[in-house]
């Protein structure tokens, strides 16, 4: 299965001022995530945000933060956003495909995609658009929910099955500010 712009939601977990400093390769994983972010939107696709108890892990990084609507951010305090009940309102919350960004990848990030699976959602998991304090939990967290059916891909690769053909103005456009 494919995915496809008109029926996909990008998912943006905790990306949080608090947690940035604390992950391995933080830089690299925070300007990934706003690659993808910046193409979704440039392609039409909703991106919403969740924050994990922002009293104590602050709001999202301010690099995120900026590209989103107030609306489209939700906080909680459970570890599944699903388990939270605080998708429901966010953009592109109907859609039945959700693409999985965010932190931390073996305990929010992991909760919610499986949950979402089992809602019946076709997970995909974008592997360079998440992280850990620790490359092992990444590591075993991107395993497990491959385990429990999510699928696992790059960054370019839901940028390519978003834009699905070459030649067209969209096409030129993402490609020239995202694919160079």
């Amino acid at each position: 299965m494919l995915i496809d712009a008109g029926r996909s939601q990008l998912l943006v977990i905790d990306f949080q001022e608090k947690m940035l400093p604390a992950l391995a390769d933080g830089a690299t994983l925070l300007a990934h995530c706003c690659w993808v972010i910046a193409a979704a939107q440039k392609i039409g696709v909703p991106v919403a945000a969740t924050e994990q108890y922002p009293k104590g892990l602050g709001p999202l990084v301010p690099e995120i933060r900026e590209l989103l609507q107030p609306e489209a951010i939700a906080e909680k305090a459970r570890f599944s956003a699903v388990a939270a009940q605080c998708l429901a309102n966010l953009p592109g919350s109907d859609r039945a495909q959700v693409i999985v960004i965010g932190v931390e990848a073996h305990v929010c990030v992991l909760q919610t995609a499986i949950d979402l699976y089992h809602e019946g959602k076709e997970v995909f998991l974008v592997a360079d658009c998440v992280g850990s304090r620790a490359a092992t939990d990444r590591d075993l967290a991107i395993a497990r929910m491959r385990q429990e059916g999510v699928r696992i891909v790059s960054r370019e690769m839901v940028v390519f099955e978003w834009l699905g053909e070459a030649g067209t103005a969209l096409f030129r456009a993402v490609n020239k500010a995202f694919l160079k």
